[in-house]
């Protein structure tokens, strides 16, 4: 797959939006024509510029408002083509983007139409250029590529041709199969979008995603232009606020992890296979300085035992049973107590370094001693380290070993799921990491209205359901007063939710309170006995139950910090979910409990 993106897809100038195009290994650019205008350079300088980095130039865009029934505006159309087909040329492109017209004066008859686009693409001609049709989906006369497709037919023009967009085919829920049809195939553009019941303008306008971000089937699209036989680039065209907003060269390596993924879907086995996790091995918090007394407390409280403490010292690692540990670094930089690390078990971890290579993630090592494991990594978009963990060498040999050992039974028997907090620009980062590099698989976007503003929620699960990560995003109003929107947390699962919470409060843990009004409005919803709602009460817990009957009981530790906290859960009866339901209501609760 040859690949390309719209410049109006980063953000920056039109010579920092080549650099990282190039950067991320873009085989050619789309030049937004807003672009060339802001930039100081002329299009021959910016073709060089092209040429030295490596890039070619797929297309000029956008040519708007091609046709009119009136002869005035049609002859000046022609002579605003003739001066744009000569630019075109001068950047060392021979292919123009036309638009189907929006405006009221659009023809509205096929044939006319189609005449008007062979007169200009006989303009273009003289400049060695060609033109590709695109149908926009809010087009006045032609929104649907299988009319534009039609037009250009009649028009019978070795120079037009068609250009599909994967979103004006999908947002307007056209069948994507007949592509595969036709016959001048010019110029493909992909893009996803989340699944909006609104105008298709704005949509478009302010709400595309990289593909694997969004709803859309882009895979079923992208086999319907392969079998047209287009061998052409597939180009992103993104028109998104935040990435606008984002380095352009992060942007861009994402949006070229995006296609490959997108390759990967349309022809499985592309790609080297995804690491397959298969359970948490380890999760790891940072705490130093003031802050590490109160970790270490907590998970002392939580029935967690210092089972061992590194051989180069400043880490410890904490244990419940088999399969609850927990290591907490104090090398860490940062007072404040966070998750920085996730431990994953891989049966093969090395399947993981070819694959996170050709997803532009590479594979890295911390610094090891002598006979220490060396753990292949990755480092997330947000900084959390994510590391695998094969079957040998033991990475707990790294620890000698404290000789504690638990007082009784562990109560805690599981980590059930970790929530890593997001900067508001990097959610969508943060998720296409999880989905291509690791082969997660996306769940439901969950918002919930929070005192402090709208809480955006996602969780990622492994195949196998054994790993599950959520990424939860604040607006950036509850960041800057430092409230505890959005910290992140790891949840533990247990099998007596209610025994517990009871051990952790005598042991010196502290529950975060729930309001009354919650537990009474459970009685209400859920028709719970009495009985159950005081034991609810009693001991701090949160509640919900899905439609097929499943239940989740569960409690909050206080935050130790603003960028830590425990959960710990009981599923009941194949509940999936993570009690979004009560989550308006922990919040509003750590906020009237914030972190020491």
């Amino acid at each position: 797959m040859r690949t390309s993106i719209a410049t109006v897809s980063l953000a920056g100038t039109l010579p920092e939006k080549l650099r990282a195009a190039a950067a991320a290994g873009f085989d050619a650019v789309e030049v937004f024509e807003p672009d060339l205008l802001a930039c100081p350079l002329r299009p021959a300088q910016v073709r060089a510029l092209a040429e030295d980095l490596g890039l070619g130039i797929a297309l000029f865009q956008p040519f708007r408002d091609p046709d009119d029934v009136d002869a005035a505006v049609v002859a000046r159309t022609r002579e605003r083509l003739r001066r744009k087909a000569a630019l075109t040329a001068e950047l060392g492109c021979d292919l123009v983007l036309v638009c189907s017209a929006v405006h009221a004066g659009a023809v509205r008859d096929d044939d006319e139409l189609a005449a008007q686009l062979a007169a200009l693409a006989d303009v273009a001609a003289g400049h060695g250029v060609r033109l590709a049709y695109e149908a926009l989906a809010w087009g006045a006369h032609v929104a649907d590529y299988r009319h534009g497709a039609r037009v250009v037919a009649l028009a019978d023009h070795p120079g037009l041709g068609t250009c599909v967009d994967s979103f004006h085919v999908l947002s307007r829920g056209d069948d994507p199969d007949a592509i595969a049809t036709l016959d001048k195939l010019f110029f493909c553009q992909v893009a996803d979008a989340p699944l909006l019941g609104m105008d298709v303008l704005p949509w478009s306008r302010h709400h595309r995603l990289f593909p694997g971000q969004g709803g859309f089937d882009l895979a079923r699209f992208q086999r319907a232009v392969t079998a047209a036989g287009y061998d052409g680039p597939v180009s992103l065209e993104v028109f998104n606020d935040l990435y606008r907003q984002s380095d352009p060269r992060r942007a861009a390596v994402d949006a070229m992890r995006s296609l490959r993924h997108l390759a990967d879907l349309t022809v499985p086995g592309t790609l080297p296979a995804a690491p397959a996790p298969a359970g948490w091995a380890f999760v790891e918090v940072a705490a130093s300085g003031p802050g590490a007394p109160a970790v270490a407390d907590l998970l002392g409280a939580l029935g967690l035992v210092r089972t061992g403490t590194h051989r180069r010292g400043d880490v410890d690692l904490w244990s419940a049973g088999e399969d609850v540990q927990v290591v907490v670094n104090h090398r860490a930089t940062s007072e404040r107590a966070r998750l920085s690390s996730l431990g994953l078990r891989a049966p093969r971890p090395h399947l993981l370094a070819e694959r996170a290579r050709e997803l532009l993630a590479p594979v890295v090592h911390r610094p090891v001693g002598p006979g220490e494991a060396e753990i292949p990594s990755l480092v997330a978009p947000d900084g959390t380290w994510v590391q695998f963990c094969g079957p040998a060498p033991d990475w707990r040999d790294d620890f000698v070993p404290t000789g504690l050992g638990p007082a009784g039974e562990p109560s805690l028997l599981a980590v059930d799921h970790v929530a890593l907090p997001q900067p508001f620009a990097g959610f969508d980062s943060a998720g296409l990491f999880l989905t291509t590099v690791l082969g997660m698989e996306p769940g439901e976007l969950v918002e919930v209205g929070a005192p402090d503003g709208l809480l955006r929620s996602r969780a990622y699960r492994s195949g196998d359901d054994t790993v599950r990560i959520a990424l939860n995003v604040g607006p950036t109003s509850a960041t800057l007063r430092g409230r505890p929107l959005a910290a992140g947390h790891v949840a533990f699962a247990t099998d007596d939710v209610f025994a517990t919470a009871r051990r952790f409060a005598a042991a010196g843990g502290h529950v975060l309170a729930v309001p009354a009004n919650y537990h009474d409005d459970l009685a209400a919803r859920f028709g719970l006995e009495e009985a159950f709602c005081d034991a609810l009460r009693e001991h701090g817990l949160f509640y919900d139950r899905d439609d097929s009957g499943g239940e989740l009981l569960h409690f909050f530790t206080r935050a130790v910090s603003r960028e830590f906290f425990v959960e710990v859960l009981q599923r009941r009866g194949g509940y999936r979910g993570f009690g979004s339901a009560g989550t308006a209501v922990r919040l509003a609760a750590q906020r009237e409990h914030p972190a020491g």
